[in-house]
């Protein structure tokens, strides 16, 4: 199994960047997939979620109305549309799934997660 995250960069602040999870090994479609964020010197945290029904969650407030997650099961690719980015938005995203069902409130918890990808860096300047 394996999560290649990618499309993250430097961009400034009101920027958007997509980042794009390509998944393989797996059966896609059977799998809640999620993306999590860690900044320096802070613990990873659960930012979106969505689930093997396409039910799209998002745990972190600050990230509400501006990140969209989304999922193309013919493609294997999971997205996260960011807009209106922050300084406060820099960090390593990481992509990670688990197959069949989740709880809602297990979401933003990387334990609940089995496979994750490398990470990809994203950096908002002021």
């Amino acid at each position: 199994v394996q999560l290649q995250a990618s499309g993250g960069g430097l961009v400034q602040a009101g920027g958007s960047l997509r980042l794009s999870c390509a998944v393989s090994g797996l059966t896609f479609g059977n799998y809640a997939i999620g993306w999590f964020r860690q900044a320096p010197g802070k613990e990873r945290e659960g930012v979106s979620c969505i689930t093997n029904s396409d039910t799209t969650y998002t745990m972190v407030d600050s990230v509400k109305g501006r990140f969209t997650i989304s999922r193309d099961n013919a493609k294997n690719t999971l997205y996260l549309q960011m807009v209106s980015l922050k300084p406060e938005d820099t960090a390593i995203y990481y992509c990670a799934g688990r197959n069949g069902r989740i709880i809602t409130s297990a979401m933003h918890r990387a334990e609940s997660y089995v496979y994750w990808g490398q990470g990809t860096q994203v950096t908002v300047s002021s």
